[in-house]
């Protein structure tokens, strides 16, 4: 399995071990789990950003309808011939 090095602080290194301690798991576990943790909020925003565009753009009519002043202008509106 690939691995990874990372630099902590003294004072992160004893926080880590101190966390560890408490959660009675070792510190490479708890690292392990903060960063698969974060990987599931990452792809989980995306995909929540995705089905938004995908929901947006399938009702952009009724959303135009609904708040008209949130529109951008027409192209070539406002510019003189």
């Amino acid at each position: 399995m690939p691995a990874l090095n990372v630099e902590f602080s003294d004072r992160e290194l004893e926080d880590l071990r101190q966390i560890a301690k408490e959660r009675g798991t070792s510190m490479k576990a708890l690292v392990r789990e903060a960063a698969a943790a974060d990987i599931a909020r990452h792809r989980a925003l995306q995909e929540g950003a995705e089905a938004f565009r995908r929901f947006f753009q399938g009702h952009a009519a009724e959303f135009a309808a609904a708040f008209p002043d949130d529109e951008p202008p027409a192209r070539g509106a406002g510019r003189a011939a």
